[in-house]
């Protein structure tokens, strides 16, 4: 059996800064150390990997300042899946991170139903040490039938850094939709998202749910159909899905919240085909733009839309077309 430990990490030292006296040792660990949640921190001042002056403290015992620090930063398995040798369509990697274009089919995490084929297998195939970082680097997720560009951290202070920047809607995410309904403007959908009260699979808008806002304008508009540029301020579950249903204009195929098959009268016999064949949402997360984790750079990539989106929006505009000239 292969053995995925990971290798021991040279010990990292600090000198807690005069200022620091009186403090919380744990409080002061997080600022000299701050690639590290504060949770990883405080179970390694428990287990005796983070001393002062080679003493095992307490979380809560004071500093006095000018203490040597030194943390043995025990980096466990946090990711047991095994690698798979499936193709990853990498836009841009460093030694700190991955951008890859996810493929609709590919699901991202290993779970009940998919033990195994997923996009974390493929990422621990192509850098193995990603097993010490939680869910192998991924920062985010993308629905199984959503197609597009996901960021994931390679190293643990750049898996942190990208946390923080999602927390604090730093990161810019822009989604492609095709949604049913002719819209005349974009919006804002500010409603909040939770877990479906009757229906666990689903998601609701409900009063008592977590803050949710898309921005949304319109990239291309059909007779019976609208292309939106939609932006996440946000990033619930099925964030996009739930809102364009809740606002009377679901994603096209989406089979949760689409609804029954709606066709355009006099819709020309290609653009039946195509919604009829259309068996997922049309959601494309285009592009990302983010702060690098450590030189703070800006990165920005873009994920070309797949062949079925494509072809989705290529019938859209040939039917409008059509349907203008028989009005002529």
């Amino acid at each position: 059996m292969t053995d995925h430990s990971p290798a021991p990490a040279a010990p990292l030292q600090a000198i807690v800064p005069d200022a620091a006296a009186g403090r919380r040792f744990d409080a002061v660990l997080a600022e000299l150390f701050p690639d590290f949640s504060r949770s990883r921190l405080a179970a390694w001042i428990k287990s005796g990997d983070a001393r002062l002056d080679g003493r095992e403290v307490r979380p809560r015992d004071p500093v006095r300042g000018g203490e040597t620090v030194t943390l043995h930063a025990q980096l466990d398995v946090q990711t047991h899946s095994e690698p798979e040798d499936i193709a990853l369509d990498v836009l841009y990697e460093d030694e700190h991170v991955f951008v890859v274009n996810k493929p609709a089919g590919l699901v991202v995490h290993p779970g009940a139903g998919n033990p195994a084929g997923t996009l974390v297998n493929a990422l621990l195939h192509r850098d193995p040490s990603l097993n010490v970082l939680p869910r192998a680097g991924i920062v985010h997720r993308l629905d199984k039938d959503t197609s597009g560009v996901m960021v994931v951290a390679r190293t643990l202070p750049a898996h942190t850094a990208l946390i923080e920047q999602l927390s604090s809607r730093e990161v810019h995410r822009q989604y492609l939709a095709v949604v049913v309904g002719s819209l005349v403007s974009g919006g804002t959908a500010n409603a909040p998202i939770d877990r479906h009260p009757r229906d666990r699979i689903r998601m609701a808008v409900r009063e008592d749910g977590r803050d949710a806002v898309t921005h949304y304008r319109l990239r291309e508009r059909f007779r019976a159909h609208t292309l939106l540029e939609c932006r996440l301020e946000t990033g619930r579950t099925h964030q996009i899905r739930v809102h364009m249903a809740h606002l009377k204009h679901p994603i096209v195929g989406d089979p949760l919240y689409g609804g029954p098959l709606k066709l355009p009268r006099g819709a020309t016999e290609a653009l039946v085909d195509t919604l009829r064949g259309f068996r997922r949402q049309a959601l494309h997360a285009e592009t990302l733009e983010f702060a690098h984790p450590v030189t703070g750079e800006p990165v920005r990539c873009t994920a070309p839309v797949p062949e079925d989106f494509t072809h989705l929006v290529r019938v859209l505009r040939e039917d409008t077309a059509a349907a203008a000239e028989r009005e002529r």
